[in-house]
């Protein structure tokens, strides 16, 4: 048996702008129109698919697994858009980037308060010391 994570809903105010800014954010491609949707391609094969919503949008969390290099990239358009990113979850380090199981990881708010998360090692794959 296999099983795979296809796409995702995103609830937004803002399809279009709230699909750009992630792309922008994340250096990805353009997202896609279809149907009521903005999808944005991720490289693995899922996607996350923007929909608009005019009731209240409950904040979601998004982490994306990125090599080294595109963490840097990524980290430095967070940092020349002015934008506020932390070592954790909880709002605890600011400005700071934390070093969980021997990768690189931060968070920064995204459209309508969804929390995303980039990560240069999964969470739990660090060697543990002999």
């Amino acid at each position: 048996m296999s099983v795979e994570l296809n796409h995702t809903l995103v609830h937004v105010r803002d399809v279009w702008s709230s699909a750009r800014e992630v792309a922008g954010v994340l250096g990805l491609a353009e997202p896609a129109a279809y149907g009521p949707f903005a999808v944005l391609q991720l490289d693995n094969g899922a996607s996350l698919d923007f929909l608009q919503d005019d009731g209240e949008i409950q904040s979601q969390h998004y982490a994306f697994l990125v090599g080294e290099d595109d963490f840097d990239a990524i980290w430095g358009r967070i940092r020349e858009q002015g934008r506020q990113f932390w070592a954790d979850p909880f709002k605890r380090r600011p400005g700071q980037v934390n070093h969980d199981d021997g990768g690189r990881g931060l968070y920064w708010e995204g459209p309508d308060g969804h929390w995303l998360e980039i990560i240069t090692r999964p969470y739990g794959s660090e060697e543990p010391a002999s």
